[in-house]
């Protein structure tokens, strides 16, 4: 395994309970710098709760989460975060909306004497997201894709380590949702930004993400049916890089991946052990338990 210091974003035995029902179980993952990571699972599986323990609104109930190498802390700009609802004050223009994560971060005299600066990097910034001409209109002004646009804006200007998105396109139309796709893939071309996105659509944690991360509960191990389980990573696929063309979603390895991700961590039916997860990326590793694999041996056909 790769030394924690040498990744972006580390997670490790991570635990999550909420009285006693356990929501996540042993979640291990190690992700690089400029990986886009999509994440996707059953509905209740835990997918927001372990994006707010990455960003620090969440507290883990045992393990450890690392950002650089570093314990993560409460919520921070070094963790930008893109929601499904536009982040933007309704009255404030695109331009300062932008502005506002600079403004706040230091003192009334330094954004005074530093506001012609912020503001050509605003501009740099809305000029990337094709809204340079709208950078005095409001949020209302602006369509679906614009305002979100908008606020992707408002979240790299803070240059995150990690940019984090939940279902940041849920709400828009199909055809804006697919061009936000494209636009995304621009974007992480451009810059080579580290991208963890939550996302209930597979065909879109397909063609946006170069890794899949599949979070389901279910599973099974060794230690019986009494045993309580909450979800674990059972896929981790790595994928091909910056694909921007939307007709790959029709190819048939496209469609396969699809098929497999969804038998894999969507179907009750189709339990695989922990031992037999589909953990193809070269990061991935487990801290497994020895009673979760006790009886593997026996499993095993001679």
């Amino acid at each position: 395994m790769t030394p924690p210091r040498a990744m972006r974003l580390h997670l490790e035995d991570v635990y999550k309970s909420y009285g006693p029902k356990l929501v996540l179980e042993n979640i291990d993952l190690a992700v690089r710098e400029g990986e886009l990571c999509s994440l996707v699972g059953p509905s209740g599986c835990g997918k927001s709760t372990l994006f707010r323990i990455v960003l620090g609104q969440e507290v883990t109930s045992a393990g450890r989460v690392l950002v650089d190498g570093q314990p993560v802390g409460p919520p921070a700009p070094d963790r930008g975060i893109v929601y499904q609802k536009y982040s933007l004050f309704p009255h404030l223009t695109v331009l300062d909306n932008v502005l506002l994560g600079k403004r706040l971060s230091c003192g009334w005299f330094e954004a005074r004497r530093r506001r012609r600066e912020f503001r050509d990097e605003a501009m740099a910034y809305l000029e990337r997201m094709r809204l340079a001409g709208h950078a005095e209109k409001y949020p209302h002004e602006l369509s679906g894709g614009m305002q979100q646009r908008v606020a992707i804006a408002q979240a790299l200007i803070m240059k995150p380590r990690v940019l984090m998105m939940d279902e940041p396109f849920g709400a828009l139309d199909p055809d804006t949702r697919e061009d936000m796709q494209v636009f995304l893939l621009e974007l992480w071309d451009q810059h080579r930004m580290t991208v963890f996105l939550v996302t209930h659509d597979m065909h879109e944690a397909v063609f946006v993400g170069t890794r899949v991360l599949v979070l389901s509960q279910h599973y099974t191990d060794d230690r019986g049916q009494a045993a309580p389980r909450g979800s674990r990573i059972v896929g981790d696929y790595p994928l091909p890089n910056a694909i921007y063309s939307t007709k790959v979603k029709t190819s048939p390895e496209f469609l396969d991946t699809v098929e497999e991700i969804r038998r894999v961590g969507f179907d009750p039916e189709h339990l695989r052990h922990v031992t037999e997860f589909n953990l193809r990326h070269a990061d991935s590793f487990q801290t497994l338990t020895a009673e979760e694999h006790a009886g593997r041996v026996a499993r095993v056909p001679s």
